[in-house]
């Protein structure tokens, strides 16, 4: 295999291509940055208490609502304003002081969102929120857009989110083809029945490893720094809602999904766990059937990956453009206030994630995998740097897949196996940084969690980072069915919320690392047995 693309041959290496693309969507982001909106004054919020629950009511000094939320229970709203709840007396109605008040604004296309920051005494709390258009938010808001139109920062952030868009969208338009092709072409290559149960068992036994090992890392720095110790949680931050799943209906879930019963309405759904499988077995009774009707199987399914690639190859040459575009609006929507209220929490996620990424991963390529780990990490670059931006393992599957093949040199017949799985189930970083929040929130809640309850933590993490789909945000989302395990809050979730952006970016880079360090470790064994 040749150590370049093509599209680099005559011009600057891919991973320089995308890094000076990074950097300068970084610049112009935060030269665009929105900053935050002088509110006006007068702002006053209550607590109201009755039959129905509680609820907290900001009213501006229109007699607009600022914001209002219900809470079911006494005990719900003290989840979610733990400090403020303290110092409520219990009346009817309680007047709560307003102070340090700041708003911002980010537009896009066809939406736009913001965030409203303020104490409640002296209690930080932040609330997200987001809508169509100006004339669909609240009137309080939709007079404060008013005030403060896109303007030509506005202008730019819309256009990069659109571009940016349009980038993922051309990515997830070949990963399906290509995962189902390349799957098929790779068991139909490992030809005996032998071969394919050697390269599963490899391929999975890496990837519960590593995701111990990430978790591991996670629990132990959580507890030597105890980022929670002391942190106020801020409420009014919105948690995402669980779905009603244990941790056995995960792995029932998990397994149904497993058998499509439809596969073209799987491969349609982008279904990626039931593509798989599906994959696996029609490329495994190729083999079966063999002889002439296999032979004509196999080639059509080799020429179809052929065209797959070329087409990869074409989306992969705009990468820096659509990871330029993704950081200009990554950096011109986030907020710097909030950082330093999770500053803690944020650096215990990145140092984790980085001891793995750059300390136990390398390990394991030079130990196993027999390569120089720099050597691979220059080769994997441009994945992992798109993987940043975008935030999503699927989406980068497609440009994974050139690395590992074109610049890595690694075989088809392992990289067409292990990396559409590794996208689906392997997910280190996601793991590792369930782990650090939920102990976070547990350190912030003085919830003191046994050994025994954090071992809870750290397997259901493992479970629930697999059934994690490979999107921006899908963390979240699986982080509630750790939060259930050990009884905590879930509208804790919702100040984690403001920063996950940032960190999903981290995770998502080491999930993608941890999935290409599989192909160099099952290569190796691969070799090294025939």
């Amino acid at each position: 295999m040749a150590d370049a693309t093509s599209s680099e041959k005559n011009g600057l290496a891919l991973h320089w291509q995308i890094l000076i693309a990074m950097i300068i969507g970084t610049v112009i982001g935060v030269l665009v940055n929105p900053g935050e909106i002088e509110v006006p004054s007068g702002v006053t919020a209550k607590i109201v208490s009755n039959a129905a629950g509680v609820q907290l009511v900001e009213t501006a000094a229109s007699g607009d609502v600022v914001h209002s939320e219900s809470f079911a229970s006494k005990e719900a709203f003290a989840d979610s304003f733990p400090k403020l709840a303290e110092q409520w007396t219990g009346d009817a109605e309680q007047a709560v002081e307003v102070s340090d008040m700041r708003a911002r604004l980010v537009y896009s296309l066809g939406s736009v969102s913001g965030s409203w920051q303020r104490s409640h005494d002296g209690v930080p709390a932040v609330t997200t929120f987001s809508a169509g258009s100006v004339e669909q938010l609240p009137t309080f808001w939709k007079s404060l857009a008013n005030d403060h139109p896109p303007g030509f920062a506005g202008t730019v952030t819309t256009v990069a989110k659109a571009l940016g868009d349009l980038f993922l969208r051309l990515l997830k338009m070949v990963t399906v083809p290509l995962i189902l092709t390349s799957l098929i072409t790779g068991v139909t290559g490992l030809g005996s029945q032998g071969n394919f149960g050697r390269m599963f068992s490899k391929t999975l036994g890496y990837y519960v490893l590593t995701s111990v090992l990430a978790i591991s890392t996670g629990l132990v720095l959580v507890n030597i720094i105890k980022p929670g110790v002391g942190a106020v949680l801020p409420g009014g931050g919105k948690a995402l809602e669980a779905a009603d799943q244990g941790l056995t209906e995960i792995i029932y879930q998990q397994i149904l999904r497993l058998i499509p019963t439809n596969p073209f309405a799987a491969i349609a759904e982008g279904e990626f766990l039931s593509i798989i499988s599906f994959a696996i077995m029609l490329g495994l009774f190729i083999n079966f059937v063999g002889g002439e009707h296999g032979t004509r199987m196999r080639e059509f399914f080799e020429s179809a990956f052929a065209v797959m690639m070329k087409m990869t190859g074409w989306v992969i040459s705009l990468a820096p453009i659509g990871v330029a575009a993704f950081m200009v609006y990554a950096t011109a929507s986030q907020g710097l206030a909030i950082f330093g209220t999770l500053a803690w929490y944020m650096l215990t996620v990145f140092l984790a994630l980085l001891f793995h990424s750059v300390v136990t991963l390398p390990i394991i390529v030079k130990v196993f995998g027999k390569r120089s780990p720099l050597a691979y990490l220059k080769n994997m670059s441009p994945a992992l740097l798109t993987a940043f931006s975008t935030a999503s393992s699927n989406a980068t599957l497609p440009l994974t897949m050139n690395c590992v093949e074109e610049r890595a040199g690694i075989s088809n017949k392992t990289s067409s196996f292990v990396l559409p799985l590794g996208a689906t189930i392997n997910m280190d970083g996601t793991a590792l940084y369930e782990v650090v929040a939920v102990m976070f929130i547990a350190q912030a809640t003085s919830y003191d969690l046994t050994f025994a309850q954090q071992i809870i933590v750290a397997f259901t993490a493992l479970i629930a980072s697999v059934g994690a789909a490979g999107i921006p945000h899908a963390g979240l989302v699986m982080m509630a069915i750790v939060l259930q395990a050990v009884g905590l809050p879930l509208e804790a979730q919702g100040i984690i919320i403001a920063v996950d952006r940032v960190l999903d970016m981290c995770r998502t880079s080491v999930n993608v690392w941890s999935d290409s360090c599989g192909c160099a470790v099952v290569e190796s064994s691969s070799v090294n047995a025939a």
